[in-house]
C-alpha cells in the first residue's frame, strides 16, 4: 500500500508541470484530501434545508444533487415530509434533508409539516435557510430566524431566485435578518451554487454529531422498465402478492408510474412499475408522450432498473433502446428475461445467439431468467439487484487506481498517432452512482482505448451491473 501511495504522490507532483485549471486542481486535491482515498469514517454530516413554502427548497436540493430527485411544482406545499438524499461535493459526502414549508401559526396538515421541519433542524449538523430574494424577508421568515436561534445550529442564509446581477441588490437587504452574509443563488439556473457548496463544506463537520439520524439503509428504488407488454405489471403483482396494477393483454395499460413497497429476500424494496417505452420520446404523441416522460422521470428517481425482455419474441431495437436509456441515465442495470417458462430448446438456442449479438455492449449486466406469471426464479432478482447496487456505489482508492492503470499502460500503451503517444498522467474517481473516473493525459485518448481501459477496470474491480463513465482531460506542459 505504501508503494501505491508513493506512486500517487509522485504522479500528483508530476502534474505541477502541466497547465491545470482551478477545477482540475480542486478535483485532484479534493479527492486526495477529503476522503477520496477511503470512505469517510463515521456517520455522514447532515444538512437540513428549511424555509417558507415555494421559495425553491426542492429546486435547490436538485441543484446540489445535480439530478432531478426532489419533486418540484410551481405550487406551494408539494414537499410535506422530511426527505433525505445522499449528496457529494469535492469528494466529501453528506446527507441533505428537504423539508416542507415552515409557516407561522400553521394549523392542520400545515402544522404537522412545520413540526417536521423543526425536527429536521434538531437532527441536523447545519442548516440552509432559503429566502425568496424577490419577495424579501416576511413575518414567517422572521419567525424561522427565532426558531433557528433557539436551535443553536450553524446557519447559512440563502437568497434564492437571484437570476442576474440586477437582483443581487435584493439579496443584500437580507443582511437585516441578522444571520450574516446572504448567499445569492439561482437554484433554477445554477448561478452561485458552486460558491454555496464550498460554504456548506466549511460549516459541515467531518462526521455527524447527530449520529445516524438518516441511515442510508432505506428501501432501494427499483424501476421496472421495458417495451409495452413484456410483463412489467405482472411481475409487480407477483412480487407484491396482490393485483396492485391493472394487467391486460392490450399493450400500454400502464400510463403512470406505480410505486409499491415489496418484501423480497428479507428486505424491503421500493418498486416502480412504468409505462412501456414504445419509441423515442420526441416521436411519441398525446398520452404516450406524457407516459414516456413520466417513465423517464421514474428512471431518474430510481437507483437501479430491471429491464424486462420478452424471450418469446426476438430481441428488438426497442429492447436495445430501453437498455441504452438506463445507461444514459447512469442507473444500475439488471436484465430480466421474462416468460422463460414458455421456451423450447430451439428458441433457447437462438435466444442465446441473439443476446450474444444484440447485447454485446452490456455483458456486465447481471441476468435473471424468470417467469412473471408463475413467479419462477423471481427470487434470483435479489442477488442481481444487490450486485448491481454494490457496484453502483463502489469507490476505488486513488492509489490503487493509479497503480493499476500504470500496469495496464505499461503492458499495452496507447498507439502512436501522428508521431506522438498520449501519456496518462494521473487518474481519480470523481464520484459514484455511477462510478465516474477522470483521467488526466498529455494527449487525446481514442474511443477504442477508452473502451479498453473500461474493460480492464471491470476485470480488475468488478463493477458488475453499473455503467462506468470515463472522461479524459488533455493537459499541456507549462511553457518555461
Amino acid at each position: 500500500m505504501s508503494t501505491e501511495s508513493d506512486l500517487t504522490t509522485a504522479l500528483r507532483a508530476g502534474l505541477a508541470d502541466f497547465e491545470l485549471t482551478p477545477e482540475d486542481q480542486a478535483l485532484v486535491d479534493g479527492h486526495l484530501v477529503h476522503g477520496g482515498e477511503e470512505d469517510q469514517d463515521g456517520p455522514l454530516p447532515v444538512l437540513a434545508i428549511i424555509g417558507r413554502p415555494n421559495v425553491g427548497k426542492s429546486t435547490l436540493v436538485n441543484r446540489i444533487l445535480r439530478r432531478r430527485e426532489a419533486v418540484v411544482e410551481d405550487v406551494p406545499g408539494v414537499t410535506r415530509d422530511r426527505v433525505a438524499y445522499a449528496a457529494e461535493w469535492s469528494g466529501r459526502r453528506f446527507t441533505i434533508v428537504d423539508t416542507g414549508g415552515w409557516v407561522l401559526d400553521a394549523t392542520g396538515i400545515h402544522l404537522r409539516v412545520a413540526e417536521q421541519a423543526e425536527v429536521a433542524v434538531e437532527l441536523a449538523d447545519a442548516v440552509l435557510f432559503v429566502v425568496d430574494a424577490t419577495v424579501g424577508a416576511t413575518d414567517d421568515d422572521e419567525a424561522v430566524v427565532r426558531m433557528l436561534r433557539r436551535a443553536g445550529k450553524p446557519v447559512l442564509l440563502v437568497a434564492n431566485k437571484v437570476d442576474d446581477e440586477r437582483t443581487e441588490a435584493d439579496a443584500m437587504t437580507l443582511w437585516n435578518l441578522g444571520l450574516g452574509q446572504p448567499h445569492p443563488v439561482s437554484a433554477l439556473h445554477g448561478r452561485g451554487s458552486g460558491d454555496l457548496l464550498d460554504a456548506i463544506l466549511e460549516v459541515l463537520p467531518e462526521t455527524s454529531a447527530v449520529a445516524e439520524a438518516y441511515p442510508r439503509s432505506g428501501p432501494r428504488r427499483v424501476a421496472l422498465i421495458g417495451r409495452p407488454n413484456v410483463g412489467k405489471s405482472s411481475l409487480l403483482n407477483k412480487l407484491a402478492g396482490t393485483d396492485r396494477v391493472v394487467v391486460d393483454a392490450v399493450a400500454g395499460t400502464t400510463r403512470d408510474p406505480v410505486d409499491e413497497l415489496i418484501e423480497l429476500g428479507g428486505q424491503t424494496w421500493r418498486f416502480v412499475d412504468t409505462a412501456g417505452i414504445r419509441r423515442r420520446v420526441h416521436q411519441s404523441r398525446g398520452a404516450d408522450f406524457y407516459a414516456s416522460l413520466r417513465t423517464q422521470t421514474a428512471l431518474e428517481k430510481a437507483e437501479v432498473a430491471i429491464v424486462l425482455i420478452d424471450v418469446s419474441e426476438p430481441i428488438s431495437e426497442q429492447d436495445i433502446r430501453v437498455v441504452q436509456q438506463v445507461i444514459d441515465a447512469g442507473r444500475a442495470l439488471v436484465i430480466a428475461y421474462n416468460k422463460w417458462d414458455l421456451l423450447d430448446e430451439e428458441r433457447r438456442y437462438y435466444l442465446e445467439k441473439e443476446i450474444e449479438r444484440e447485447l454485446v455492449q452490456v455483458t456486465w449486466a447481471p441476468r435473471a431468467n424468470i417467469s412473471a406469471r408463475t413467479g419462477r426464479h423471481t427470487d434470483k432478482l435479489v442477488a442481481a439487484l444487490e450486485t448491481a447496487l454494490g457496484s453502483w456505489d463502489q469507490r476505488v482508492p486513488t492509489a490503487r487506481l493509479n497503480a493499476f492503470l500504470g500496469e495496464v499502460v505499461a503492458a499495452q500503451p496507447h498507439p502512436v498517432r501522428g508521431g506522438k503517444q498520449p501519456r496518462i498522467l494521473f487518474a481519480t474517481q470523481a464520484g459514484t452512482r455511477p462510478p465516474r473516473f477522470v483521467i488526466f493525459a498529455s494527449g487525446f485518448l481514442e474511443a477504442g482505448y477508452r473502451r479498453f481501459l473500461e474493460r480492464k477496470l471491470r476485470e480488475q474491480f468488478g463493477f458488475d451491473g453499473t455503467p462506468i463513465e470515463i472522461s479524459v482531460r488533455v493537459r499541456e506542459k507549462r511553457r518555461r
